[in-house]
């Protein structure tokens, strides 16, 4: 990881339009999912998982609505009713078994109804389906790392106009033309990176989800998909879009210092776009051709994405001789 890091801080000492990547076939694609300024509501739903939440927040919402006005209700009825101008001697109240039966049973139907509906949208998040497509993404302060493990190559996304990106997460004119020469304008700014994950629409994308030093969190709202990044462990998501575009999300986990500039970044393409794209990263980053992968060639990870595993053996290895060190020293006695 250490390595990981130096790398990114000497990619500050070149200019920024050293950075943009050359040969992308990737071309402009429409945004789809971004935040509006003042805006309320939700993104764009483009997976039948995005649709399913946005409704189960909208019947959620009616429900609140409806006994929030009815509670408001009775407390005003109270206050008119039993106002000291209208009863001077106050009265005493003790029980009411059909109230008391009343408001023991309806909060129980509702939330029994309530469970109807949001149990089957919990059971589609959490049961991953198999995938057509498998990436492996990583958090780190203050960046994502994406594996594309069946093809053997990986890469990392900086926010454009971030320190990595030989900025001070501050909008200035160079910002501004590696905006543009990314296909992006200044109102992506703090959304825009300079790679993205790229997937083919209409596939299953299983997305494997951890982090290597805090606990970030990957999501994109369009795609109805948010899922915690914690270090040690290997979470999943996937999710289905049907739409092409570019869609951008943020860390949701408060992660350090320069958390609000964690931004991500998903560019949805046609599935002749995709195998293209796929054929330029693997000579990009050196990853394993597509004939020797789908032949069921072996395909070995990349420096870059074996690093926190070299690391993690050494500490096993560490931890191994610490456990088997008194032993030794038995024998010897």
């Amino acid at each position: 990881m250490r390595a990981r890091h130096l790398i990114a801080a000497l990619l500050t000492l070149l200019p920024g339009q050293l950075l943009a990547q050359e040969g992308n076939p990737i071309g402009d694609l429409p945004i789809i999912g971004a935040p509006s300024d003042g805006g309320t509501g939700f993104q764009p739903a483009v997976t039948e998982l995005a649709r399913d939440l946005q409704w189960l927040d909208g019947m959620v919402l009616i429900i609140i609505t409806v006994i929030t006005v009815f509670v408001i209700g009775l407390i005003g009825l109270a206050l008119v009713r039993y106002s000291h101008r209208r009863k001077k001697a106050p009265q005493a109240f003790t029980h009411n078994t059909p109230i008391e039966i009343a408001w023991t049973i309806v909060p129980i139907v509702i939330l029994v109804f309530i469970g109807a509906f949001s149990l089957p949208v919990l059971f589609e998040q959490q049961e991953i389906p198999e995938a057509d497509v498998t990436i492996k993404t990583t958090g780190y302060q203050w960046f994502w790392g994406y594996e594309y493990p069946d093809h053997g190559f990986s890469f990392d996304s900086y926010m454009i106009g971030s320190p990595f990106t030989g900025g001070d997460n501050r909008l200035t004119d160079e910002v501004r033309e590696q905006l543009q020469a990314a296909g992006y304008s200044e109102d992506e700014f703090k959304l825009a990176t300079d790679t993205a994950m790229v997937v083919p629409v209409g596939a299953t994308v299983v997305v494997q989800v951890t982090g290597a030093d805090v606990i970030h969190s990957w999501t994109i709202p369009a795609f109805g998909v948010k899922q915690d990044a914690v270090p040690g462990r290997l979470a999943e998501l996937w999710f289905e879009a049907e739409e092409e575009g570019v869609y951008f999300g943020q860390c949701s986990e408060l992660c350090g210092i320069a958390h609000a500039y964690m931004p991500i970044t998903v560019k949805v393409v046609s599935q002749e776009a995709y195998e293209e794209w796929l054929d330029w990263a693997i000579a990009e980053y050196g990853g394993t051709p597509r004939e020797v992968a789908d032949a069921g060639g072996a395909v070995e990870a990349p420096a870059a994405a074996t690093l926190n595993e070299a690391d993690a053996g050494v500490v096993e290895d560490e931890a191994t001789n610490i456990e088997e060190a008194p032993a030794a020293s038995i024998v010897e006695q």
